[in-house]
């Protein structure tokens, strides 16, 4: 084995092991198992190859191997094409579908995890080959090695960690009533529902929730159509939703109020709990593509500063 070869082979365990400290299936189901987690598991080998061999091919004066980094990055946004066109291509058949704020969000996360295996193989071998020049033992070179890999894995996961409903807003039961065939949430009308038998099913089955921003941030996040999406559809695999394909009057919908901006949505589960319709709103996780942040800017920020005044 040559004088690199051990780095390079912690380097690429390291990668590896960030890539699967990173994959997480759920009820959501991405990857899909086994297809998916076994195409992103062998693009994590790949990636954390290119960050392992990096420095070597540096300290060896092998520039041209570093041009392989460039090419990565753009097999990786190709990583990012594949994903999007994957769940685009089954959206038509999801009874409720994620929206493509939702795609647009998964793919790129799937894209930026494979720069975190480079960033996380990369550093491990940057500190092996540091602590080797300082003329520590092999077993000292591999320690401290895997404690900086590992704690940039867990950094990185920390620092692209998306916040959730709960983080950005209070979430609480709503009132679900008619006026005439208009379906209704706390006085917010959602929709039209002509039969009798259908506005019968929601007034003895149907919940509602009321999803109140904390600021204008989260006002203007919570407004964002693709946000709300995400918020239907992943109650909606939560729960279970009794609907079939030729019953749009089942679909649920979250609409704003135009008053306050507080968000209401009204649903039939097959799971009839309250507390767990709370919860699944929760923890829907703010889409990156719907963040808004008006605060920042100088006339929302005086906007903000008038009204703790008047407060």
């Amino acid at each position: 084995m040559n004088e690199f070869g051990v780095q390079i082979i912690i380097s690429l365990i390291m990668g590896l092991l960030a890539r699967i400290y990173m994959i997480r299936i759920d009820q959501r189901q991405y990857p899909s198992y086994p297809q998916g987690l076994i195409s992103h598991l062998t693009l994590g080998i790949i990636a954390a190859s290119l960050g392992a061999v990096a420095i070597p091919a540096l300290v060896q004066k092998e520039y041209s191997a570093v041009t392989f980094l460039a090419l990565a990055a753009q097999q990786f946004r190709d990583v990012r094409s594949m994903e999007r066109q994957s769940l685009d291509n089954i959206e038509p058949t999801e009874l409720v579908p994620r929206g493509t704020a939702y795609i647009e969000d998964i793919a790129k996360a799937f894209e930026a995890r494979n720069y975190m295996v480079i960033i996380t193989s990369l550093v491990t071998g940057i500190t092996f080959y540091s602590i080797k020049l300082m003329k520590f033992t092999i077993i000292l070179q591999i320690f401290f090695a895997v404690l900086m890999g590992g704690s940039i894995a867990f950094l990185l996961k920390r620092l692209l960690r998306r916040q959730l409903i709960m983080e950005i807003a209070e979430v609480k039961s709503g009132h679900i009533h008619f006026d005439g065939p208009l379906l209704m949430v706390n006085d917010v009308v959602i929709m039209n529902i002509g039969l009798k038998a259908s506005r019968k099913i929601y007034e003895e089955n149907g919940l509602a929730v009321e999803i109140i921003p904390r600021d204008a941030n989260a006002r203007a996040t919570l407004a964002n159509v693709g946000q709300r999406q995400a918020i239907q559809h992943n109650t909606s695999i939560q729960l279970g939703i009794r609907k079939d394909v030729d019953e749009p009057d089942f679909t649920p919908i979250a609409r704003r109020n135009p008053h306050n901006g507080n968000i209401v949505m009204a649903i039939i589960p097959m799971e009839p709990s309250i507390e767990l319709l709370i919860e699944a709103v929760k923890r829907t996780p703010v889409l990156e593509t719907a963040k808004r942040k008006p605060l920042e800017s100088k006339a929302g920020s005086k906007e903000n500063n008038q009204l703790k005044g008047e407060l």
